[in-house]
């Protein structure tokens, strides 16, 4: 008996990936949404994505730790991003390097959630000085493994991030966008097939 081969997409292979752009630093005169704001550009561009920013100066997440349910008013934080981290098949963090780490209000992003990280690929899109943020993407590396994310390969990563952009565009937009696109190509196939995976079998099972 010969097996006849097959071709075709599923409708879940071409259903848009739900990707989430976490913008990481609070800090005043922050460089984060020049960047954030240039690279949601080209990811709202594709037709493989539906793009929601979460900007963790406009939604805070308290730091309260414990396992009681959390405060009223700290219950009304969470809700305004937790559903959103959840919604999403993918993600990329937009961060800085702060002494070679990564900012402490992610870090508390992070910790505040477990299962809305678990089996989506996360991508990095960092800044800062001569190491252009990458330190701060190694050790986001290590956490996320804790919480069973998949990080992908490539990074996009600007050095020295102030001389790069001119006003909101960076210098090198063809050198940066090939970057970019190379990444969300690897969040995307990622996503994908972790989807359609958990769609088959609920992760953990």
């Amino acid at each position: 008996m010969t097996a006849t081969a097959t071709t075709g997409t599923s409708a879940a292979d071409t259903t848009p990936v739900r990707l989430a752009v976490v913008l990481a630093s609070t800090r005043d005169g922050r460089f984060g949404p020049t960047v954030g704001t240039w690279f949601t550009g080209l990811a709202e561009q594709r037709e493989d994505l539906v793009v929601d920013v979460v900007d963790l100066v406009e939604t805070p997440v308290p730091y309260t730790m414990g396992w009681g349910d959390p405060a009223p008013a700290d219950a009304a934080l969470f809700a305004a991003v937790t559903p959103r981290l959840a919604a999403a098949d993918a993600f990329v963090v937009v961060t800085p390097e702060y002494n070679h780490s990564f900012p402490a209000p992610l870090k508390n992003l992070i910790d505040q959630h477990y299962v809305e990280w678990q089996a989506k690929p996360i991508g990095f899109v960092a800044y800062g000085g001569l190491a252009g943020g990458l330190r701060a993407v190694e050790q986001l590396r290590q956490v996320f493994a804790e919480l069973h994310a998949v990080t992908v390969r490539d990074t996009v990563s600007f050095h020295g991030a102030a001389g790069t952009f001119e006003g909101s565009e960076p210098r090198d937009p063809e050198g940066c966008g090939t970057a970019a696109k190379t990444m969300l190509d690897q969040v995307v196939w990622w996503a994908r097939a972790l989807r359609d995976a958990k769609a088959a079998r609920p992760y953990g099972s």
